[in-house]
């Protein structure tokens, strides 16, 4: 048979392999800078686009899109042509597809310090930005289809297996909870509310872990391991239950980000069901993963590649094994909204992705420079280091969890909270944080010296930008496959792999999202909740662009702590029916301040202008960041009719014709809290940011309390 010669495209992977370098230190040290401020507040500069809820997404997509999202980059087009015995489909789509990524990350660099911000967690840029990920993402997908198509290795390996589902069920999750009604360039508001609000995200945020930071990385292990080991993989019926298990079950697993909320019990029961299953796929990859080394242990001694992959694989058991337990009931009362899911996701982020992709560059780079590392001792005082900052990261992060859980939940015998102040609780874990940011450091330090070291491999080395290659062309005859080996088969049919890739990632979704949307006694609704006012809506989307939801959840769960300590009055845990008109859900996932749901009427107006002017006037000792330019700020009185008319779209029922009046309720309603806070001798325009956002934050959880509003109003 004729062989046929092609090269293959290295100039791609340079591309999104400098690009994966330079975003981890820039993503580290906003990493660094945010876990600083929250033992050091100053450091938020008192200035809006370097506070903590402005920049703290802006570190989880810097690392998530960014720094991982470009080594998936680096990583795919490197082994799917060597897999496929090909060439990529369309160099051109191949530099659209890196330019275009690396545009995006710079409009969320941009958008998301201004305060532009769609508040849904790790899917924050707003509708033109989403468009043109889908667009990219598209293209990603013909260059890796084609490429696929047009091939010379008749089956599949495993970790194409893996990179198709990974495009797939992105492009579903992305799309599905994009869904969006764009109110301006830089505005829109979620076409879902609450309850079906909070199960679209947290669906899309489970599976966004799941399928942009694990799956693409299965199959780069699956690839990069074997090569750096020298050895086979340990079982291919292993990777083939791994691959299929683990797609189908990951789906369902989003509700357990719900527990104990106001999402319905029976979606919560199967969100617990399916997390524990997943250990088992989970596992089976891991073990799957170490096997590999068998024979070549003594080698993970001294070869620093092995150390990192080793130690990666080893941190996705824990995560993957911690991830189920987290997802018990029992369990997940006591760790949710602490610090402890930080560190959980941390020993994911830093020890799975961090280092299986530090471990890959170190192999890859020298290969594409021809050319040796230029110092393996550099590279294993690198893995020391980065080992050391996980764990100097996560055991704090642990220990504050454990702390914060117990003395939120800790009465004294008379049945009061010990700690009823939250401010306490939150004290008592500051020395945590600086141990964390001293783990962000040496893990940062890690980076530095990763950067060197590649950087110098590649001045000594000479880049290799088409690497000759040969193989014979694919087979067209169809051999026979054995009694037994129908997978083999399905390897060698890419369309009705992908076919049966999209139903069984399709499947759990539609199970658990359609019930809630189509069956209305989901989410009851409540007679008493009303839709906000023009200056509480206004006042909602400065609560959003400042990136609160970050700290503050809005969501007591029906415990006696929770209530005892956010509603001790009325005795009301958070109900779905309060939900119905939040376009987006605001019920956040971490307490690093306290729940505010019930917050409407516990203090006067003075004390939130007071707070927000500088939170230490009111809470000495808080960690919070000072908000002064709401103060001299004006809010958007002139787009406020056309936020009325989107939120009738959805769903609200605003009646006709009120968009014409709502600018006239606005200055009624704020000429109210100035005059307030005029008694009190605070002077301010009734034009200010902070008005619209006092009226906010006195509207929440009233709407089933109405006792205590009036009380509000009396004084």
């Amino acid at each position: 048979m004729q062989v046929e010669k092609f090269r293959y495209d290295n100039g791609i992977v340079r591309l999104f392999v400098i690009a994966t370098v330079v975003f981890a230190i820039v993503g580290m040290t906003v990493g660094l800078l945010i876990a600083i401020q929250l033992f050091a507040p100053q450091f938020n500069f008192g200035i809006p686009y370097t506070s903590f809820g402005r920049i703290r997404p802006l570190h989880t997509n810097a690392i998530i899109f960014a720094f991982v999202g470009n080594a998936m980059f680096a990583g795919v087009y490197y082994s799917m042509q060597r897999l496929l015995k090909a060439r990529m489909f369309s160099d051109a789509l191949s530099r659209v597809h890196f330019w275009g990524w690396q545009l995006i990350i710079v409009a969320a660099a941009i958008t998301l310090p201004l305060g532009i911000t769609t508040s849904h967690e790790y899917a924050e840029l707003e509708w033109p930005i989403d468009i043109a990920i889908t667009l990219i993402w598209v293209v990603f997908g013909i260059n890796m289809i084609g490429t696929i198509i047009k091939r010379r290795e008749r089956h599949m390996y495993v970790a194409i297996w893996f990179y198709i589902a990974t495009f797939i069920t992105v492009a579903v999750l992305h799309v599905v909870n994009s869904f969006e009604l764009p109110i301006s360039f830089t505005k829109s508001y979620y076409l879902y509310a609450g309850v079906q609000d909070a199960l679209v995200q947290w669906w899309y945020g489970h599976n966004a872990v799941a399928f942009f930071l694990t799956t693409p990385f299965l199959g780069i292990m699956y690839y990069y391991l074997p090569k750096a080991a020298n050895r086979p993989v340990y079982s291919y019926k292993l990777s083939i239950i791994h691959f299929w298990a683990l797609i189908f079950i990951y789906i369902w697993a989003g509700p357990h980000h719900l527990l104990y909320t106001s999402l319905p019990g029976w979606a919560q029961s199967l969100g617990v069901v399916f997390s524990i299953m997943l250990i088992a796929p989970s596992w089976g990859g891991m073990l799957n993963g170490l096997l590999t080394l068998r024979g070549a242990w003594d080698r993970v001694r001294e070869d620093p590649i092995l150390k990192f992959m080793v130690v990666a694989i080893t941190a996705y058991g824990m995560a993957t094994f911690e991830g189920p337990m987290l997802s018990l009931k029992n369990v997940n009362a006591i760790a949710h909204y602490t610090d402890w899911i930080v560190a959980h996701v941390h020993v994911g982020g830093l020890g799975w992705n961090g280092f299986i992709i530090f471990g890959m560059l170190y192999w890859m780079v020298p290969r594409m420079w021809q050319t040796k590392l230029f110092s393996t001792r550099l590279a294993n005082i690198h893995f020391w280091i980065g080992t050391l900052g996980i764990i100097f990261y996560a055991l704090p992060m642990y220990w504050a969890g454990f702390t914060q859980s117990l003395m939120w939940k800790q009465f004294e015998p008379d049945g009061l909270l010990t700690y009823k102040n939250f401010l306490d609780t939150t004290l008592q874990i500051v020395p945590m944080y600086a141990l964390r940011a001293f783990g962000g450091l040496l893990y940062l330090t890690g980076a530095f010296i990763m950067a060197y070291n590649l950087w110098k491999t590649a001045a000594q080395g000479k880049f290799l930008a088409n690497e000759d290659a040969e193989a014979p062309p694919m087979e067209t005859k169809q051999h026979a496959v054995h009694k037994g080996a129908w997978h083999r088969v399905l390897e060698r049919k890419p369309i009705l792999f992908t076919v049966l890739t999209t139903i069984a990632i399709l499947i759990g979704g539609l199970i658990e999202l359609m019930p809630t949307f189509l069956i209305q006694s989901n989410v009851p609704t409540i007679a008493a909740v009303k839709p906000y006012t023009p200056l509480e809506l206004e006042g909602r989307d400065l609560y959003i662009r400042e990136g609160c939801v970050g700290c503050h959840s809005q969501m007591i769960r029906p415990f006696r702590s929770e209530v005892e300590r956010y509603d001790p009055d009325g005795g009301q845990y958070s109900k779905a029916g309060e939900f119905v008109y939040d376009h987006p859900f605001l019920w956040g996932s971490k307490r690093t301040g306290p729940d505010l749901h019930r917050l409407g009427g516990k203090y006067g107006h003075n004390w939130h202008y007071r707070h927000m002017l500088d939170p230490r006037l009111t809470s000495p000792g808080s960690i919070m960041p000072p908000y002064p330019w709401l103060m001299t700020q004006t809010y958007d009185r002139d787009g406020i009719k056309a936020k009325i008319n989107a939120m009738r779209t959805l769903g609200v029922p605003y009646p006709e014709g009120f968009e014409n009046q709502a600018a006239d309720e606005m200055d009624k309603q704020a000429t109210e809290i100035v005059t307030q806070l005029a008694k009190d001798k605070i002077k301010v325009s009734k034009d200010k940011e902070i008005v619209a956002l006092i009226a906010y934050l006195q509207r929440l959880g009233t709407d089933i309390k109405v006792k205590d509003q009036d009380q509000v109003s009396q004084k």
